[in-house]
């Protein structure tokens, strides 16, 4: 069944009574709503997606969605986005055998080559046309398009893995102004032109920054952040960066959510008002944590108190 609150894009759709939600139901969802698209109009909210939300024709046909009928209540969304997952299935078909130290891929010349065919040749192109389904509004960018990512090597040893180093979002904010929605992947590049692949969630948080970005959302593999990881009802739908700090520095936050964890702390700190971590696998997940009361993940806020004021927590609402 689909959810109430999404209006689908496709005029073929059932009516409301046909789907089995009632008119006045549906009616009442969207005046939800209307406090949410009118704070955030004019806005830029930055998505990073990955994970499920790539891999699932269906869940990414839902994403397209979410982002187009955000760009057509007046928000301004700016897409990025990694792809592990397809740079190791790709190199696996290649027979190129990865390499790894302490948790992060090597990434000789061979693997940056396969990095760079898969988000900017196939990851990319395939977030683009499905945007671009329900018009022509999306425009594909690789962090080497006008100087967008400036980057660095994070470790020799660890070869073309690149830290960012600046960022110029000039070619971002000039397709905003033309009404466009940006699409980034996370290869960047350094002066001389030497190409890196960025981890996409700390790239996702420098261009929100860049952009003062009014909230950046993260689409994950989970539910949001945990208070204890075998309890799925430990849902944290709020906490400010030094809260989330202490988390990370006990233990609660591990593994692969801490650069998550981290990359919401750095937005925060830049200036973004807050930054969010949702369940990619739940179809319209943007839309319900944006649009709704309730909110489905987890909302970090800025730690300092004078920024913080009259920010609203998930259960504030606007």
């Amino acid at each position: 069944m689909s959810d109430p609150l999404i209006m689908d894009l496709n005029p073929d759709t059932p009516t409301p009574s046909d789907s089995g939600f009632a008119p006045e139901q549906r009616a009442g969802v969207l005046v939800e709503t209307l406090p949410y698209i009118q704070r955030f109009a004019g806005q830029v909210v930055v998505v990073k997606v990955g994970g499920h939300a790539m891999d699932d024709g269906d869940l990414a046909a839902r994403f397209a969605e979410d982002v187009v009928l955000m760009h057509s209540v007046g928000i301004r969304p700016v897409v990025v986005h990694g792809g592990g997952p397809q740079i190791g299935a790709l190199m696996e078909r290649l027979g190129i055998q990865p390499e790894f130290r302490e948790g992060l891929r090597v990434t000789d010349a061979a693997t940056l080559e396969v990095a760079r065919m898969v988000l900017v040749g196939k990851v990319n192109r395939d977030i683009v046309s499905g945007i671009n389904v329900h018009g022509p509004l999306a425009v594909g960018l690789s962090g080497e398009d006008a100087g967008l990512i400036t980057a660095s090597a994070r470790n020799p040893e660890l070869g073309y893995v690149g830290d960012v180093e600046a960022i110029n979002p000039a070619i971002v904010e000039r397709l905003l102004v033309e009404n466009l929605i940006p699409v980034v992947s996370t290869i960047g590049a350094d002066p001389t032109g030497q190409s890196y692949n960025i981890n996409a969630d700390t790239a996702a948080a420098a261009l929100a920054t860049a952009l003062d970005a009014e909230r950046i959302l993260y689409l994950t593999d989970v539910e949001g952040l945990l208070a204890d990881t075998d309890d799925p009802d430990s849902r944290i739908s709020s906490l400010d960066s030094t809260a989330l700090e202490d988390l990370i520095a006990d233990g609660t936050v591990s593994g692969g959510m801490i650069p998550k964890a981290r990359a919401c702390i750095d937005a925060v700190a830049g200036g973004v008002a807050s930054a969010h971590m949702v369940d990619g696998r739940v179809p319209h997940v943007v839309l319900l944590e944006l649009f709704t009361d309730a909110g489905i993940g987890t909302m970090v806020r800025p730690a300092d108190p004078t920024v913080a004021a009259g920010l609203p927590t998930v259960e504030d609402g606007p």
